[in-house]
């Protein structure tokens, strides 16, 4: 009986590390600058004046379909989801209405 050499297993192919920590389009940093004021709009809420944190929330989606508008699909990054006019259409929507409704709720007394 001959003892048989096991093949030897396929090299794997080198793991390329991804370093990258920073967006890759233009339209990434808008979004993250978005995503931060809308944490800021958060924190305002949180601590009493709602009016100005939803404002500020609405203002910040309207800043996203602005530059939703401005910037091509390549360059949108996480900002084009659906197609270019959908998107603003949305994001400039639920703004002015987050907008428009904070203005016209009326105060209620405590």
């Amino acid at each position: 009986m001959t003892e048989e050499e096991p093949e030897p297993l396929p090299a794997e192919p080198p793991v390329e590390e991804d370093g990258r920590r920073y967006p890759s389009t233009i339209g990434g940093a808008f979004y993250l600058v978005v995503l931060a004021v809308v944490a800021v709009s958060v924190g305002i809420v949180t601590t009493g004046s709602w009016r100005l944190g939803v404002r500020w929330f609405g203002g910040a989606l309207v800043f996203a379909a602005l530059v939703r508008a401005v910037l091509p699909a390549k360059d949108a990054g996480m900002l084009a989801v659906r197609r270019r006019w959908w998107d603003c259409f949305l994001l400039a929507g639920t703004g002015i209405a987050l907008i428009l409704l904070a203005g016209s709720i009326p105060d209620q007394p405590l």
